[in-house]
């Protein structure tokens, strides 16, 4: 079975954890509690090239890629997990669990990733070789097997098999809270 997610058109397999939306950040403020502001949390309106409007939750555990700073007119991604509570509201609003800014050549996958190294789509699997930079969502290196966690995958290129293969450029692991 196959859902389809409001504001990206894709179409995502049953148990996918993430899903990801594209589009110009048009509005960035921060979040308020109380009639107070808080500057740690923001909402993102994102506007996809079919004119439809995402809301995203940008949260102190939010990983950002590359650490940028995300700012009003820039071409991003966010991804936010498919498997907790969401309300259901007009436009979608999300928790973003991932951000990046978008950009010719670089590609990035979102996913978990099981212990062959596929990713739960199978649209993906990774070769990890000595030149794979491996880190923690606060840029430490991580030293442990990257197999049964969910990732974020930076690659440029990869072969047209099925599932596709990459060596990624970098691995950056999602360590659960515990």
């Amino acid at each position: 079975m196959e859902y389809l997610f409001p504001g990206n058109g894709n179409l995502l397999s049953r148990g996918s954890r993430f899903a990801s939306v594209t589009g110009i950040i048009v509005d960035m403020v921060p979040t308020r509690t109380n009639r107070q502001v808080n500057g740690c949390t923001i909402y993102v309106t994102l506007e996809g090239e079919d004119g439809s409007t995402v809301n995203f939750i940008l949260s102190p555990s939010t990983y950002v890629v590359d650490f940028i700073t995300l700012s009003v007119g820039m071409e991003a991604i966010f991804w936010y997990r498919t498997d907790v509570p969401m309300p259901l509201i007009y436009p979608p609003q999300y928790n973003a669990a991932v951000a990046a800014r978008a950009q010719e050549g670089r590609l990035i996958d979102v996913d978990h990733y099981n212990a062959s190294l596929v990713n739960e789509a199978r649209t993906l699997q990774l070769n990890i070789d000595g030149s794979v930079e491996l880190r923690t969502t606060n840029n430490q290196y991580y030293q442990a097997s990257p197999a049964n966690q969910d990732l974020v995958v930076i690659y440029d290129t990869s072969t047209r098999s099925i599932p596709a293969q990459t060596t990624p450029s970098q691995v950056v692991v999602l360590c659960s809270r515990s």
